[in-house]
């Protein structure tokens, strides 16, 4: 198991590596560049294409999985019995991994598209909530919290999908954030899934880490390539998943249930910046999906922060809350309300930068 996990890993990583920088190479080549503008906060053309590379690398891991269990089975076997859990639930994630590639191959095709063409905001709402929709209902990708009916926990999971979808969108501000962000996030619920013995969902948690691991090697500040809506939507449907494929209670088991709240506290930052931000556009008259520099990154650049510790604080906050959320597994109800707490404190303090300059003019 220990073998097999690195193997996912280091060649996720490998792999994004090289595709990232031949994407780049392309990107610059075709012209295919975000140049400099208004909502924007970089001053100099970055080539485009990063979505690309983690939609390549990707598909390259699922489609070898599905392979993999349709192949080799007697060895899949093995590995099952090794972790504790029933050969025939890998016979069974074939059509599952076929239409989470599915869904990816959608959204990527339509953030590459609006990279060219700047889709209307409304037409995007509707592909990622069909998008979602399909998760939920033919690949699972649906969370039950307690509720028997079909039909309410399929529409609640599509939309903590978009929502998720978007809130990533609006991290892509800044580099390194998204995928950062979205790398800390995932080992928290890679955490999470080995806790549960989930071999399927710690699988993808680490193909999809190594993948943006690879690709922030030219993401993190200064940016050499950025992802684009291609690669936004991509990182943030992938973490809806793994937020909603991941077991964090079992009622047949001893435990308390505070856990299922972990993916909460975990996107607490994310959700944060999106809401915040939602409600600012909104009371200015503007639309929530037009850019502009009024993110908290943007805000602590506004403090004097280079962009590397911009990044950086963005991490640190993220893990405040994500660490906190890993001991809901060992805390009684007094914990888990301390470790709330504790989430809302470090929101706080991001409220006071958003408060504290709220009066001044935001420069670049």
């Amino acid at each position: 198991m220990t073998i097999l996990a690195i193997i996912l890993l280091l060649g996720s990583f490998a792999l994004s590596v090289i595709l990232t920088a031949v994407v780049r190479k392309l990107a610059t080549r075709a012209g295919f560049v975000a140049h400099p503008a208004q909502d924007r906060y970089h001053q100099t053309a970055v080539p485009l294409g990063g979505g690309i590379a983690i939609f390549i690398t990707l598909m390259v891991f699922i489609l070898a999985a599905t392979t993999a269990i349709k192949v080799l089975p007697s060895r899949l076997d093995s590995l099952a019995r090794t972790a504790n859990i029933d050969p025939a639930d890998f016979s069974g994630k074939i059509n599952q991994l076929l239409i989470i590639l599915l869904c990816v191959f959608i959204l990527f095709v339509l953030g590459l598209w609006d990279d060219k063409k700047h889709l209307s905001p409304f037409f995007k709402l509707i592909v990622q909530f069909a998008v979602a929709i399909i998760a939920a209902t033919f690949a699972d990708v649906r969370v039950e919290f307690f509720i028997e009916n079909k039909i309410i926990t399929t529409t609640f999971s599509a939309v903590w999908i978009v929502l998720i979808i978007n809130a990533f969108n609006f991290l892509d501000n800044m580099d390194g954030a998204a995928a950062g962000i979205a790398v800390i996030a995932t080992a928290i619920l890679f955490t999470a899934a080995a806790i549960s013995g989930q071999v399927f969902v710690g699988g993808l948690a680490l193909v999809f880490i190594g993948t943006l691991l690879g690709f922030l090697v030219f993401n993190f500040p200064p940016a050499k390539i950025f992802a684009g809506d291609a690669g936004s939507l991509i990182v943030g449907f992938f973490v809806a998943l793994l937020t909603l494929r991941t077991t964090y209670y079992h009622q047949a088991q001893p435990g308390q249930w505070y856990p299922v709240f972990l993916p909460l506290l975990v996107m607490a930052v994310p959700l944060y910046d999106f809401i915040s931000v939602t409600l600012l556009r909104i009371k200015q008259g503007k639309s929530p999906f037009i850019g502009d520099t009024q993110h908290f990154s943007h805000r602590l650049k506004k403090h004097g922060l280079t962009d590397t510790q911009t990044v950086l604080t963005l991490y640190l906050a993220t893990l405040c809350t994500g660490l906190g959320a890993t001991f809901l597994y060992q805390v009684n109800l007094a914990g888990a309300v301390l470790i709330f707490f504790q989430t809302i404190m470090v929101l706080a303090i991001i409220a006071v930068f958003e408060t504290t300059a709220k009066n001044d003019k935001i420069t670049d």
